[in-house]
């Protein structure tokens, strides 16, 4: 098996999976001279057979000099339908520009087609066929299909080397969040992609997210759409978004009203649905969280360096359209799953749009999918360290069943969510200032930030160490530009947004 993480893949009309780009090494390093090395690279397809147990493979270096070095990149958004593979963008490093560089292209594979090319040991390149786009030239965001409409979700522009320290510091970097949502319609006839119908929805607040989970989902109403998940990394610190964002054909709704602790990073995940009870249920397997379950104690363990995680956390939505997260009694056997895919078993009953369909499952253990590749790391905190190996591309499949308790259901932990933070904002609408009050139901460490319409963070607040209790704020508006404003208040383990409005 390869070892490969954030790369694309689909499925052939065989049930074989096939495997494009991505990296071959562990977490990229902080130093940037370390950070995503040409060595690192995957510089072949793969296709693999899992029911057969076999892999075959063929290098990108048949290919011209564009189209191999995007099909190495990593973190390229991907969709499949049917038997036709679209990927965007992608970041890697570029001969031909002589730097790192979010690759401006959208490429169709014809699925089938290659994956029997490199069984049998024939050329690749008539089913690979690429164009220039700029519209696409985007890597960690998200690409989904849904009723004949494609989507191109969130993600960023990065273009230079890696550096933590900021494009002040060192070899510098662009780094453009896209902040949208792009919806559009595409044909293949073959030879050339056609897209049409293209528009783009802005929100820099909302929609500045990267490296996150985008699930098809059943919504409370019956419609289908797609929920983005968390993501990183907020304006205030560099920390998850506790956040989601439901998405569909129409327009997008952002959900405050509860915040997902667990399993923030890209990760394996699968969408379950119950028709019955009207519930959606999403599963996420491992990978990069800011917070994790302590078994022995029953409480949360906030970690600020976002490290790595065993939890199997599932986020379920009620036929009341009400949301909580909670941990899964077991747990993945390592710290597993930032960066890996999950594949669906071809007998196991899904839905339209990769869906899960609970209902239909058996009572006794169902194997549903797989969850293949991924980075995996020996200590939860490898970010932070130079040593060489503490993190790597994992070859690992693991197999996912499901089992159905018809007596007891699915069987789970809620996480206590009585710190919840809530808070008023009066009057509102408000010319020369305005009364916050926010209410602590247990000792808590509040902040207020103030966000223009634009997502820029112009005022914040840190209250302090506060016992339970009531408590006000006066904000003067004086010197505030009559408009919309956005008002977040974070106790560190969650937050709320509302909106003010400034005459």
């Amino acid at each position: 098996m390869p070892a490969v993480h954030s790369f694309a893949s689909a499925i052939d009309r065989q049930g074989r999976w096939v495997i494009i780009g991505g990296r071959t090494d562990g977490l990229h390093k902080r130093r940037p001279f370390e950070a995503f090395p040409d060595a690192g690279n995957n510089k072949n397809i793969y296709v693999i057979d899992v029911a057969r147990k076999e892999v075959w493979s063929a290098p990108l270096s048949s290919l011209d000099s564009s189209v191999s070095e995007q099909l190495q990149s990593t973190n390229m958004e991907f969709v499949q339908h049917d038997d036709t593979l679209y990927l965007f963008g992608g970041y890697g490093f570029s001969a031909q520009a002589g730097d790192h560089i979010t690759y401006p292209n959208i490429c169709a594979i014809e699925v089938s087609a290659l994956s029997d090319a490199i069984v049998q040991g024939n050329p690749v390149a008539p089913y690979i066929h690429q164009q220039e786009d700029p519209r696409f030239q985007v890597t960690g965001g998200y690409a989904g299909f849904l009723e004949g409409l494609y989507y191109l979700v969130g993600g960023q522009k990065f273009m230079g080397r890696y550096n933590p320290m900021g494009p002040g510091h060192g070899p510098g970097f662009i780094q453009e969040y896209s902040n949208a949502i792009k919806r559009f319609r595409l044909a293949f006839d073959g030879n050339q992609i056609t897209v049409s119908q293209y528009r783009e929805e802005i929100d820099t607040l909302h929609l500045h997210r990267r490296d996150y989970n985008m699930v098809p989902q059943i919504f409370a109403d019956g419609r289908q759409g797609f929920t983005a998940f968390t993501g990183v990394f907020r304006y205030d610190a560099d920390l998850p978004w506790l956040n989601s964002v439901d998405i569909n054909d129409t327009g997008y709704t952002v959900r405050n009203d509860y915040s997902q602790l667990l399993n923030q990073y890209h990760t394996a995940h699968l969408p379950l649905y119950d028709r019955n009870g009207n519930v959606m249920h999403t599963l996420f397997f491992g990978g990069i969280g800011q917070y994790a379950y302590d078994t022995a104690s029953g409480e949360l363990i906030n970690d600020e360096n976002v490290p790595f995680v065993k939890t199997i956390s599932r986020m379920t939505r009620y036929a009341n359209d009400s949301v909580a997260e909670s941990v899964m009694p077991d747990a993945m056997p390592g710290y597993l799953g930032a960066g890996a895919e999950f594949f669906e078993h071809p007998r196991a009953p899904y839905m339209d749009g990769e869906i899960l369909d609970l209902n239909a499952l058996q009572s006794d253990s169902r194997v549903v999918g797989y969850i293949f590749g991924g980075i995996e790391s020996t200590v939860p905190n490898s970010f932070f360290s130079n040593t060489n190996g503490l993190s790597f591309a994992s070859n690992r499949i693991f197999e996912v069943s499901i089992a159905r308790d018809p007596g007891t259901g699915l069987a789970w932990q809620r996480i206590h969510q009585s710190a919840l933070l809530n808070f008023e904002i009066f009057p509102n609408p408000a010319e020369n200032e305005t009364i916050i009050r926010f209410f602590a139901v247990k000792e808590m460490h509040p902040f207020l930030y103030i966000y223009d319409n634009s997502g820029k963070m112009i005022k914040g607040f840190d209250f302090g160490l506060l016992s339970p209790g009531t408590y006000t704020h006066t904000l003067s508006l004086q010197g505030y530009a009559a408009g919309n404003y956005l008002i977040k208040m974070s106790n560190g383990l969650f937050e709320k947004t509302k909106q003010l409005i400034v005459h």
